[in-house]
């Protein structure tokens, strides 16, 4: 076990309740840990764990929280992706797939595959992508008529036609579910801007196959195998050879 036993010999360490993963005694000689994400003690004692080569390709899935910038270093010195990532994946020299914004919130992909990056930042193999938008007050049908149509900017940009519907109303609010087939910047924000609306709260809940189903603000989590191949195989790209080891879901702390 990561050089400190034999295999039989770290059963018996389970068996006796000395093996803790993240500070939880190991009950299951049969426990899956993922290198990059889980802290292994034997006897208090921390275990290192081999890490993956330099070779190896990883994708990771952060839900980021506002009031952080979508990129490797800030010159202004402020809270980047990189920093919401724990210790242990930041030496792989990941970057952020695409953008979002400073004020909004949600999921975003972070690669060291180059090529699948390029083909998800590339117009023709953009992916949707689903947002929840939460608006003050009330937002017309006619209003709902002229995003779901398509319109054109103030800056002179024309959107393209996008899925618009109420996900709920609540406390003076209305949560929109918006889906965007274009790769504009800030196009929601600009788009309610003309409109007249105003956005509480933005946050990005799907990329192509891919959903942040209920992973907390701040946290990440290592992408597993099928998610993987599903996110290559709709940009037209075919699984890797070299992928990051078969992990557990359980997320992170960033």
């Amino acid at each position: 076990m990561a050089g400190v036993c034999s295999r039989r010999a770290a059963d018996d360490l389970v068996a006796q309740g000395l093996v803790a993963v993240n500070d939880v005694i190991v009950t299951s000689a049969g426990t899956k840990v993922d290198p990059a994400l889980d802290c292994v003690t034997v006897q208090g004692e921390p275990v290192v764990l081999s890490a993956p080569g330099e070779g190896q390709l990883h994708y990771v899935l952060i839900n980021k929280p506002t009031q952080v910038v979508t990129t490797v270093s800030d010159p202004q010195g402020r809270r980047t992706v990189m920093d919401v990532l724990p210790a242990r994946l930041q030496k792989h020299r990941l970057f952020p797939v695409g953008r979002l914004d400073f004020f909004s919130q949600g999921l975003l992909l972070l690669t060291n595959d180059g090529e699948l990056a390029n083909r998800l930042t590339h117009p023709r193999w953009h992916l949707p992508k689903v947002y929840h938008v939460t608006i003050r007050g009330e937002v017309s049908e006619a209003k709902l008529e002229t995003m779901r149509q398509g319109m054109v900017l103030a800056e002179g940009e024309t959107l393209a036609p996008m899925g618009v519907d109420i996900v709920n109303r609540q406390a003076g609010t209305v949560k929109l579910g918006i889906t965007l087939i274009q790769g504009l910047n800030r196009q929601i924000r600009r788009m309610c801007r003309d409109l007249g609306l105003t956005v509480l709260r933005l946050e990005r809940v799907a990329q192509g196959p891919i959903d942040l189903g209920d992973l907390r603000e701040g946290q990440v989590r290592v992408l597993v195998p099928e998610e993987i191949n599903t996110l290559l195989r709709a940009v037209g790209l075919e699984p890797k050879k070299r992928q990051a080891p078969r992990t557990g879901e359980r997320p992170a702390k960033g």
